[in-house]
């Protein structure tokens, strides 16, 4: 969970990462790992994952706040290096929100023109227009119990494409859990793109959120984050 510090840190300064002088076709990254892919419908899955630094979001439920300002300048062509040396084809580039950084669009590009498989996990809290049609766009849709919802981009459902999109969302208690139902009941989301609900521990039981599906015959699929199911809270994986 995140602290009330962190939470209530002005937005210049969750940005400051972002506004250092830099190379503007660089990336400020928190981190490159390989793990096993725990959360979508690649779960399961070895993944090579690259974390950009910076969010403007302070998700109560958020478990990377390394993120938030910790970062090393890299160069697209380094970047897309490592990963090829890595030798995986799936490659989740994560944050942070890696939208916040313009040329995290020529790492996508460059990724799907290499072969790979491409994610992107995103808050949902910037457009996601312009983020090439390869990519897998994974949207964190925010919920009320995130602190985030009013900052959602309900503009970004408009452009998930079946069959390659998918919408996540975190939920905290029974009021996101409705807030989910009444996303999928009025068709927010296109059909044949998936839906994943997953319980923001402690604070909901993953079981008591199956439960609430199954109940509900609710058209979306229950999620558990199982890199934490393995390690824990460890770094890097």
């Amino acid at each position: 969970m995140l602290s009330k510090d962190a939470r209530a840190e002005p937005t210049d300064e969750r940005l400051a990462p972002l506004k250092r002088k830099r190379d503007p076709a660089a990336l400020l990254i928190n981190e490159v790992f390989t793990s096993i892919q725990g959360e979508s419908s690649f779960a399961g899955l070895p993944c090579t994952f690259v974390r950009t630094t910076g969010c403007h979001l302070r998700c109560a439920y958020c478990d990377t706040a390394h993120a938030f300002h910790e970062g090393t300048e890299r160069t697209i062509g380094s970047l897309l290096d490592e990963v090829s040396a890595r030798g995986l084809p799936l490659v989740e580039v994560t944050g942070g929100e890696p939208l916040l950084q313009p040329s995290v669009h020529a790492l996508l590009r460059g990724l799907c023109d290499a072969g790979r498989t491409v994610l992107l996990e995103t808050s949902g809290a910037v457009s996601t227009a312009g983020v090439d049609e390869r990519v897998h766009v994974i949207l964190d849709v925010k919920t009320p119990g995130s602190g985030e919802a009013a900052r959602n981009h309900h503009d970004n459902l408009a452009r998930l494409v079946p069959g390659r999109d998918e919408v996540k969302l975190v939920l905290c208690d029974e009021v996101d859990y409705r807030f989910a139902r009444a996303l999928i009941d009025a068709r927010r989301v296109p059909p044949g793109v998936a839906v994943l609900l997953s319980a923001a521990q402690p604070l909901l039981s993953p079981a008591m959120l199956a439960e609430w599906m199954v109940r509900d015959r609710v058209d979306a699929r229950f999620q558990l984050q199982l890199h934490k199911v393995l390690w824990g809270e460890r770094r890097g994986v």
